[in-house]
């Protein structure tokens, strides 16, 4: 008996060794995940003024639970809630990404929150990761723009390099596809670049609000019928407002017939569309936006501005946020195997309060 007891022992104590080696693997296995974090993958230029110009934030998020929403700051001085303090949180989209509009600031800053985060529209400091608060990230304004800046019609236009769905597919965007003349005028085209077609797009880098917008626009009747000119307003900060989007759009349908569109979105809605055919020419496209109506017209850019179309809605007209006026030149339903090269010239942009 004696010969076989420190058998047992050491079994018993290899036995317990191995059971607690098992318990300390479970317990590393229902471990707590690694905290989020927050990335910025465009980042505006710095302006420490507390300027009234916007542009595009994005960045990425990792390890955000369901619900989760980010609350984005830019700084003047103290933290400003971007992009409005009506619409305070940005949507984290598939995949982590997320995209929105801001003030410029000279930092700019991202806080990944749960539901029931109350943000605050102005502080000093940020608040710590803790509680609502999963995660807080903050970034220097660039040194220069993201995007290329172009001067034209006494404002500052963004020039478009991200791919849209503008037109109902995927188009490819080129900054060398905008440009202004020597007498001032803005140039959109489309055009082949290797295997693929790019197309062209310029946004304001602020937000003018209530007030009349007027494009004086060359004759676009040569343009080919998968090329699309739209006139637009855009806020990414307006989803409750269908994005704050009211469209001028002019297209040529057919050989012999050019239509142009007013839009109040959502165009689903019958009542938001008015269509009408457009004769060839150069036009002033303009629309006056005030509280609860817009009034659309195209007229001829002649010294007698006679009126082509005029329609006016009043239901569902959004209020001034974010949105900034756009102009674009696209293909329609995306490139197509043989879609066609274009340009339009637009003279002048004016806005009137």
């Amino acid at each position: 008996m004696s010969a076989t007891m420190p058998l047992r022992s050491d079994f018993t104590r290899r036995h317990w060794i191995l059971a607690a080696g098992v318990w300390q693997a479970g317990c590393h296995s229902t471990a707590v995940p690694p905290r989020p974090t927050i990335q910025f993958t465009r980042i505006p230029k710095a302006d420490h003024q507390g300027s009234d110009q916007h542009d595009i934030i994005e960045g990425t998020v990792t390890g955000s639970r369901d619900g989760q929403q980010l609350v984005l700051y830019a700084k003047s001085e103290s933290w400003w809630l971007q992009p409005l303090a009506e619409a305070p949180f940005t949507r984290i989209l598939p995949k982590g990404t997320w995209l929105n509009a801001t003030h410029l600031g000279s930092d700019y800053a991202a806080l990944l929150v749960d539901p029931g985060y109350t943000p605050a529209r102005n502080m000093k400091e940020l608040p710590s990761a803790g509680g609502l608060v999963a995660a807080v990230a903050e970034v220097p304004g660039s040194a220069h723009s993201p995007s290329t800046i172009l001067p034209f019609s006494g404002y500052d236009w963004r020039v478009r390099t991200a791919a849209s769905n503008r037109g109902g597919k995927r188009n490819p965007y080129a900054a060398s596809n905008a440009w202004v003349d020597p007498n001032g005028a803005l140039h959109l085209r489309v055009r082949r670049n290797a295997d693929h077609f790019e197309c062209a797009e310029v946004a304001l880098t602020r937000s003018l609000g209530y007030g009349a917008y007027s494009f004086h626009v060359r004759d676009v009747s040569p343009l080919a019928s998968d090329i699309v000119l739209e006139m637009f307003t855009w806020d990414y900060a307006g989803a409750g407002q269908n994005n704050r989007e009211m469209d001028i759009v002019v297209r040529r349908r057919s050989p012999a017939k050019q239509i142009a569109r007013f839009i109040l979105q959502p165009y689903q809605v019958a009542s938001n569309l008015h269509e009408f055919n457009l004769p060839p020419g150069p036009y002033v496209y303009s629309f006056r936006w005030a509280a609860g109506q817009i009034e659309f017209a195209a007229t001829t850019s002649d010294r007698r501005n006679s009126p082509i179309a005029q329609h006016q809605f009043t239901l569902g007209v959004p209020t001034p946020g974010l949105e900034s006026a756009r102009i674009a030149l696209y293909l329609q339903n995306g490139p197509a195997k043989q879609p066609a090269e274009g340009e339009v010239v637009i003279d002048r942009f004016e806005y009137t309060p």
